[in-house]
C-alpha cells in the first residue's frame, strides 16, 4: 500500500481494511455499534420518525446522546435528516438504502438474539431495567 491508503482492491471493487485503526469504514462500524446507533437505526426500520418521537421509542436515552448519535448516523450516511421550517423546526429522520440495509441486519441479530432468550432471561431483564 501506498500512501496511507487504507484498501485493497478486489474482484468487485474497492475493499476496506477493517481492523486497521486508520480505516474509514472502522468508524461507519463504531457509529452503527455504539451505545445507541444501534437502537436508532432499529426504531427506524418501520417508519420515519420526529426527533421526540425517536427519543420516546428508545428507553434511557438523553437528547445529548440522541442527537450526537443521529449526527454521526447521518453523516455516516445511514440516517437522512429533514428540516421543515416551522416555529419550533419540525425535524425528521429516516433510513437512507444503506441504513435500510444495515438495520435489517441489525433487527434480524437481535430477533435471533431475543428468540434464544429463556423466558426466565426476559423476565430477569425486564426486573432490572426501572433501577437501572
Amino acid at each position: 500500500m501506498t500512501g496511507g491508503v487504507q484498501f485493497t482492491q478486489a474482484d468487485t471493487g474497492a475493499r476496506y481494511e477493517v481492523f486497521h485503526t486508520d480505516c474509514p469504514a472502522r468508524d461507519v462500524v463504531d457509529h452503527v455499534t455504539s451505545r445507541w446507533g444501534i437502537w436508532v437505526l432499529i426504531s427506524l426500520q418501520s417508519n420515519d420518525l420526529r426527533f421526540y418521537e425517536l427519543r420516546e421509542s428508545i428507553q434511557g436515552i438523553s437528547e445529548k446522546m440522541l442527537a450526537q448519535t443521529l449526527r454521526a448516523l447521518v453523516q455516516d450516511g445511514l440516517v437522512w435528516r429533514r428540516v421543515e421550517p416551522t416555529t419550533p423546526p419540525q425535524v425528521t429522520y429516516g433510513l437512507t438504502e444503506f441504513g435500510r440495509d444495515i438495520g435489517e441486519s441489525l433487527a434480524e441479530l437481535f430477533g435471533r438474539i431475543t428468540r434464544r432468550l429463556s423466558p426466565r432471561s426476559a423476565e430477569q431483564g425486564r426486573e432490572r431495567r426501572p433501577g437501572s
